[in-house]
């Protein structure tokens, strides 16, 4: 990591966000021949939370990068994608992953930690040559006389052909384009892992298993496999609509509210809840789709421009879709020909490939999450339609998984 007593010399692109969206976009773009710096708001580059899925439209992109392998040594390929009735624990639908997946969608489905796919990424970037700055804030983005200009906190103007916002959900970037603010979805996760060697848990470590039910699920799945030769961490993820938010306080999703959300669930939920640590919790929220992120020299992408609720497991896999289409745009426009400031052309392209695209995920997303959550005649509807759906029918994910 560089010293910011000042700033590098002008570079192609600027980042703004050490996330997995800027990490990737770091990757992509260098691959495209970019000069690329990436600048951290944090002391360094690490990811918050526990375990994440990536479906072959991430793991395509990871294999054309030449990172797959190490990414599959860090994580696990489960056989399947199941889905159970939290009340009763029964199967309602299951998605199988194994060859004839693979073959249709051109990549493996992983499950793995972020962080591991966090450093996957970062490693990839160093390699490229990415100049990578931490304890950097950016304040505010500029185009001035053909090139941007991205001032920071610490008086350091930064210049480059284009500035990317990768600066996640609460983006200060964003507020160029929109003056939208996050949507509170009411729903709290509580995430966490367990070594399956020290905990009493009845788990399949063979999938990945979300128990839906009455305003909460469960979700389970193994990472890490064989960690330290000591077996798997168990990744857990209890999510539920708070009475609080419901009642219009400010403070909701507190740890007294989860034990009360899976009162009705099967005994086997509520006894791994117990291993669900409650000393940190994710408020669920998401923004409305925009059309346009770019503004002059300055492009969103990732959560800046498409935070999404987490029901398709989709946030990192567009991310590093973002960045694959970013690299392409880049390719064809600014490295493709003897025009070699053609970046605005190159951004606005790649919005008009992306942004409907990601909308789509986005409201998808939501539907998704309605329909796991319903009661009554509607939960009683929702497991007919599951339990018929046939195995075999791609219908509902070829649309997400297939190439773009």
């Amino acid at each position: 990591m560089e010293s910011i007593d000042s700033p590098p010399a002008p570079r192609d692109v600027l980042i703004v966000g050490g996330g997995i969206a800027g990490l990737a976009s770091a990757v992509g773009l260098s691959r495209a021949g970019a000069s690329v710096t990436v600048v951290e708001q944090e002391p360094d580059f690490h990811e918050v939370g526990a375990g994440l899925e990536l479906a072959p439209n991430g793991t395509r992109v990871l294999a054309e990068w030449g990172l797959l392998e190490e990414m599959e040594s860090l994580g696990v390929r489960p056989r399947a994608l199941v889905i159970k009735d939290a009340i009763d624990g029964r199967v309602l639908t299951r998605q199988e992953l194994g060859a004839d997946f693979e073959r249709r969608y051109g990549g493996p489905y992983l499950v793995a930690h972020r962080s591991d796919l966090l450093n996957v990424l970062l490693r990839a970037a160093e390699r490229a040559g990415v100049t990578l700055i931490t304890n950097e804030k950016i304040d505010r983005v500029e185009t001035q006389h053909g090139r941007a200009l991205a001032t920071a906190a610490s008086g350091n103007v930064y210049e480059a052909q284009l500035v990317i916002g990768a600066d996640g959900l609460g983006s200060t970037l964003r507020g160029v384009l929109s003056d939208d603010v996050p949507v509170a979805s009411g729903f709290v996760a509580y995430r966490g892992t367990c070594r399956m060697s020290e905990v009493d848990i009845d788990a399949d470590l063979d999938n990945v298993v979300a128990f839906i039910g009455p305003g909460c699920h469960f979700v389970q799945y193994p990472i890490r496999k064989d960690l330290d030769q000591h077996g798997q961490l168990l990744n857990q993820v209890a999510v539920f609509q708070s009475p609080a938010f419901l009642r219009g306080e400010t403070e909701w999703g507190l740890p007294g509210e989860v034990d009360a959300a899976f009162a009705t669930c099967a005994e086997q939920i509520r006894h791994a809840l117990g291993y669900v640590p409650r000393d940190r919790h994710w408020l669920m929220y998401d923004r409305e789709p925009i059309d346009t992120w770019v503004e002059g020299r300055l492009l969103l992408l990732g959560d800046a421009a498409h935070p999404m609720l987490q029901y398709l497991a989709q946030g990192a896999c567009q991310s590093i879709e973002d960045a694959r289409v970013l690299q392409a745009t880049v390719t064809d426009a600014v490295f493709g020909g003897s025009n070699h400031d053609r970046w605005i052309d190159a951004a606005q392209t790649f919005n008009s490939i992306r942004a409907p695209h990601t909308a789509r995920v986005q409201r998808t997303a939501r539907q998704w999450g309605e329909s796991w959550h319903v009661d009554g005649i509607g939960r009683t509807l929702r497991n007919m339609l599951f339990s018929s759906r046939d195995l075999s029918d791609h219908h509902y994910t070829d649309w997400l998984y297939a190439q773009v």
